[in-house]
């Protein structure tokens, strides 16, 4: 008997085919519906980098507000990202268990109330505090929102649909460094934090409104029909994806991913200011040229999974992370002003949000089905959040010891990573091929 392989496990032709009833049309009401929960998740997740990235483009203004080095917000920083880490593996089984419906409100809830809080204080010791609860509760975000989605959309559609939707913690971003540098030069740090969290209250009451786990919620027959193996527990089906050698390996390829990239949201608003002595509003909106190319990136790189790559995610991220090297490349030789050094880090961006939503978002979500795909995405930004802790100390580190230079030294650094992932890449699309040997029917294609 043929076998098709799924992730690292078999089953029967049968079961790999897209049932007949994915491929009847949606009824009116489950159109709705699934609208109402890609809105809601869209504008959910964005809101989650409303109230967390507010602090990367105020590094600055804290420290000489309140008499820090600037080297030493790393450390706040560093709080978060370890409590984010920490957050990821829990969160994945806590939805996996609790659904992602408890995940966003809960979290998202918790993490206005943070936000507020840091706009109120004014040590060293109520930063490190706050920021680490904050961590903890905005790694509910991901699994939530990727979770919500995972019985809402067919397999044929997740490319496309996961390509545009990942775009908002894009959006969220960029609302950061362009409205968050509009309030820091008229309203200063503290009210950019209390403002913020303000604004990601409405959208809190829009998740409450639209945002549901599936369409049996609603009273509506289910999108997919579910041809996993019943387990004993959620535990039992988060510890089988935990120890599944393509998961960790695309734990592993996300930990390059996310040192990439928080290291530019984190310090090139910084750097740009420190290199080029320009404020910081104009830093951070040069800096947004990384999040516009990285919106317009994923976006293609949704469309190109379904249309050119067949599905096969792993091969697209082999192709996108050429491109990456080619970026830092750029930046490396023709850096010479700001803005040289925000288109180069542009096509970064491009390059580099692609394979982001892929491991995390497509990727994940096929390795783990509907009903795993909530773990799946936890355990592979839980083990890729440790490339953002690593990057915070590494590059503070270099600001210390040349703080004029610490975008050269970090570019560098960064060259290195970018090829490191690609090797990475490479290792993933060898891991899947036993998916790809498989033939494919009309009703399989994707």
């Amino acid at each position: 008997m043929n076998i098709r392989f799924i992730g690292t496990q078999a089953v029967p032709p049968r079961a790999a085919n897209l049932p007949s009833a994915m491929s009847q049309p949606l009824s009116p009401q489950h159109l709705q519906w699934r609208r109402r929960v890609l809105v809601s998740t869209f504008f959910g997740y964005a809101g989650y980098y409303l109230t967390r990235k507010l602090f990367g483009i105020t590094k600055k203004p804290i420290a000489e507000s309140l008499g820090w080095e600037l080297a030493d917000t790393a450390h706040i920083w560093t709080a978060f990202l370890v409590a984010y880490m920490i957050g990821q593996f829990a969160n994945g089984w806590l939805g996996r268990k609790w659904g992602p419906r408890v995940l966003l409100l809960g979290g998202l809830g918790v993490s206005i109330l943070c936000n507020a809080l840091l706009g109120c204080s004014n040590s060293y010791r109520s930063f490190l505090i706050i920021m680490f609860l904050n961590g903890l509760v905005q790694a509910s975000g991901w699994p939530g929102a990727l979770g919500s989605l995972s019985a809402w959309l067919r397999p044929q559609e997740r490319g496309r649909y996961i390509g545009i939707w990942a775009s908002s913690y894009m959006l969220g971003n960029l609302a950061v460094k362009y409205v968050g540098a509009l309030t820091l030069a008229y309203f200063g740090w503290r009210y950019s934090f209390i403002g913020f969290s303000a604004a990601t209250s409405l959208i809190w009451l829009l998740l409450y409104a639209w945002q549901r786990n599936n369409p049996q919620q609603v009273g509506l027959e289910a999108i997919l029909e579910d041809h996993e193996p019943a387990s004993t527990s959620a535990r039992a089906d988060y510890f089988s994806q935990l120890t599944n050698p393509l998961v960790l390996l695309m734990g592993v390829s996300f930990f390059c991913l996310k040192f990439l990239r928080y290291a530019l949201d984190s310090w090139l608003p910084s750097f740009l200011a420190l290199k080029f002595e320009i404020s910081a509003s104009q830093a951070a909106s040069y800096s947004g040229i990384f999040d516009f190319a990285g919106l317009l990136g994923a976006a293609c790189a949704g469309w190109l999974l379904d249309r050119s790559f067949g599905g096969n995610w792993a091969r697209l991220t082999l192709a996108l992370s050429l491109g990456m090297v080619a970026g830092y490349a750029l930046v490396l030789g023709w850096g010479d002003t700001p803005l040289k050094v925000a288109l180069g880090c542009g096509l970064v961006g491009f390059m580099l949000y692609g394979p982001d939503m892929l491991l995390s978002g497509a990727g994940a979500v096929e390795v783990g089905g509907a009903r795993n795909g909530i773990a799946v995405a936890g355990i592979v930004n839980g083990m890729g959040s440790l490339g953002p802790i690593v990057q915070e100390e590494a590059i503070g580190r270099l600001l210390r010891a040349h703080p004029e230079n610490g975008i050269g030294a970090y570019n560098q650094l960064a060259l290195g990573v970018s090829l490191l992932f690609t090797l990475l890449s490479l290792a993933l699309v060898m891991l899947k091929r036993p998916d790809q040997k498989a033939a494919v029917t009309p009703t399989e294609s994707r």
